[in-house]
């Protein structure tokens, strides 16, 4: 049973994508991927959406650029958590997008990562799975103390180094 669902309208939208299936892959949690398109196969999208219900789905990932209704429809038919993330766009850098997936109507909220979020939008999803499932929480909280410690080296290197030659 998949619990997290990974939705693009484009393959072009992959690399991004990917990026939030890595981040379950880390975490251990199952999901499905597809690529449908809210504009040319809307049917497709309402019976996923439902499927997705049904299937036991808790969250949904759902990037789109350009007019971005891809989150927005998921929010309206599935009534769990939609995780939306913005593509970067050739003609407007992906302001549309991210425009288009934070003003949602009211009562159809959509949370929204930064233009190309992918790994945040993976960890946001481990997050909101994480409220009702400890051994999710406590490998976030093992997460956490890994950047942290990650910080505090980088630190230690430039205080012993110095800036003109501190090395990445």
């Amino acid at each position: 049973m998949a619990k997290v669902g990974i939705i693009m309208g484009s393959d072009s939208d992959m690399a991004v994508m990917s990026k939030a299936a890595e981040v379950l892959d880390e975490f251990g949690v199952d999901y499905e991927m597809h690529i449908i398109s809210a504009h040319r196969e809307p049917d497709v999208l309402y019976k996923w959406a439902q499927e997705c219900r049904e299937n036991g789905t808790k969250v949904i990932i759902a990037g789109a650029g350009m007019a971005a209704a891809l989150p927005g429809m998921c929010a309206a038919l599935f009534p769990l958590p939609v995780i939306g993330i913005p593509m970067h766009t050739a003609s407007l850098g992906g302001r549309d997008s991210l425009y288009s997936i934070v003003q949602m109507p009211s009562g159809v909220p959509v949370a929204t990562v930064a233009i190309g979020g992918g790994k945040n939008a993976g960890l946001l999803a481990v997050k909101i799975l994480a409220v009702s499932d400890n051994s999710l929480l406590a490998k976030i909280e093992e997460y956490n103390a890994k950047m942290k410690k990650e910080v505090e080296d980088k630190d230690a290197r430039l205080q012993e180094a110095g800036y003109k030659n501190y090395v990445k």
